[in-house]
């Protein structure tokens, strides 16, 4: 299957049409597309990190200064990131929007995906952090949007996950 290009940027024209200024990720296949749009974007800033840990510190500098930003990631980069979640977003109340590309799975043909799609949930869960599915471009905006809304409000973290259903082509 191929990454949908037409919901990559339905998924970009959400960020942008929920005043996201700055973003920061990783690069990732399923994230490819819309992180080409970021770069393109003169209104975007696009901030590329080595690690995701580094993101969430990007994102709470993004927040003391004012600026609304989202962290794109795949699910196993919010599991190494989960130290700087705790430690730094979650201790202090930093809100956090995360768009999570979520692999493993249904459906996922590569088994390096899966433990990490089998264990996302429940460790979402485990720490308490607010989450939804978006699997359908006609919703994914309206998510976006509520989900930085619902950050900034819980000065908490709050995931959306990108499902394959949404991020590649049928």
């Amino acid at each position: 299957m191929t990454v949908s290009y037409e919901n990559s940027k339905v998924i970009f024209q959400g960020i942008k049409a929920a005043g996201i200024t700055s973003l920061s990720a990783l690069p990732e296949t399923w994230l490819g597309l819309l992180l080409q749009q970021a770069e393109k974007d003169p209104d975007v800033t696009l901030i590329q990190v080595a690690k995701e840990e580094e993101a969430i510190g990007i994102a709470a500098g993004a927040y003391f200064a004012g600026e609304r930003h989202v962290l794109l990631m795949q699910n196993h980069g919010f599991l190494a990131a989960i130290n700087g979640i705790v430690s730094l977003a979650q201790l202090y109340g930093i809100p956090l929007c995360m768009l999570i590309a979520l692999r493993g799975h249904w459906g996922e043909p590569y088994p390096w995906h899966t433990r990490g799609g089998i264990v996302t949930e429940g460790v979402l869960r485990a720490l308490s952090i607010p989450f939804e599915y978006a699997r359908d471009p006609a919703d994914v905006g309206r998510q976006i949007r509520e989900a930085y809304t619902l950050s900034q409000s819980a000065l908490s973290p709050v995931a959306l996950l990108l499902t394959r259903d949404l991020m590649e082509d049928a």
